[in-house]
């Protein structure tokens, strides 16, 4: 089997895709997309597929070839079912590698570009990151080369993966019944760009969303909390080159006040936000806060219905 780039074919339906539904949205009223937003948005996907072919490609591949020389299972054949294994390894790979971008800041800071937008249709799904090479993300993928599967397979389903993700980008599919006991959908993935408190450090999943569930990392879509979308500060500029480095100038700047090895480290590899002296707001901080005011307001509705219960009937 000679595998291929689906993505590359998939470009002249991303715009269709993207011409639909921003009339449908105009027809249902709703003011999907802006100008500027989505220029970012493609922007930003270009360039992350110029860095690719200028050095993200040829780095990855030549790492998962070194590791393969060193597999464990010397013969893995090429059909239906190998792909498919190859695919849900792949799969869960991603669910840490996305993870990890979401928790450790040397990775956010390649991965914030992905939820800068303060808006969610098909083009955010464009919005991708043109730093994934220096921060190393291609290492959740060697495992799977290491246990024997070929690096054109792994990139093969990496490809389809990420395919995948972008129908989930968009506001007009709800909820999907039992489809999405399994399966990554708009719904969940609304709520991974959510930064509303209850839904933040949510739904990493590619396409299966079972690793959510298997990890207590998945939130549902509650409808009396529509998300809201953007990152914690939102950029507000007309510059792409912030738009693409904004995370990696401020770390430097903080970089700058360390003033010890641990600093520098904290700066670098802790959770975005961090700081020496957990002066900032960090999404494990706004979560606990949310749950226990969340937690205060049961208790006290607990305690109006005993009340209710106890008063004697005129």
């Amino acid at each position: 089997m000679e595998f291929f780039d689906p993505i590359s074919y998939a470009v002249p339906f991303f715009i269709i895709l993207m011409i639909v539904e921003g009339v449908a949205l105009k027809l249902r009223g709703i003011d999907g997309y802006e100008v500027k937003d989505t220029f970012f948005s493609l922007a930003m996907g270009i360039g992350s597929l110029i860095a690719g072919i200028a050095l993200g490609t040829s780095m990855s591949y030549a790492a998962h070839s070194w590791i393969y020389g060193y597999r464990l299972i010397e013969t893995i054949p090429i059909n239906w079912w190998t792909i498919l294994i190859c695919f849900l390894l792949y799969d869960l790979a991603y669910y840490w590698k996305h993870r990890f971008g979401h928790e450790y800041r040397w990775f956010w800071a390649s991965h914030v570009n992905h939820h800068s937008s303060q808006r969610y249709n098909l083009s955010t799904a464009l919005r991708q990151t043109w730093t994934g090479t220096i921060t190393l993300t291609f290492i959740f993928g060697l495992p799977i080369a290491l246990l024997g599967f070929q690096p054109e397979m792994i990139f093969f389903v990496a490809a389809w993966n990420l395919l995948y993700q972008f129908w989930i980008h968009t506001e007009l599919v709800d909820r999907m019944g039992p489809f999405e006991w399994i399966f990554n959908t708009p719904s969940h993935h609304r709520v991974h760009h959510a930064t509303n408190p209850r839904y933040l450090d949510s739904n990493y999943a590619g396409t299966l969303i079972i690793w959510d569930r298997m990890f207590g990392t998945f939130s549902p879509e509650v409808a009396e909390d529509p998300p809201r979308y953007g990152i914690g500060k939102n950029l507000e500029t007309n510059n792409l080159l912030i738009v693409a480095f904004h995370e990696w100038i401020a770390m430097v700047k903080d970089l700058k006040t360390a003033r010890s090895l641990r600093d520098v480290l904290g700066y670098m590899f802790r959770t975005p936000g961090w700081t020496p002296d957990n002066s900032r707001m960090t999404t494990k901080k706004a979560k606990a806060n949310w749950k226990r005011k969340q937690a205060v307001k049961t208790a006290e509705l607990e305690t109006l219905e005993e009340q209710k219960v106890q008063e004697p009937a005129e």
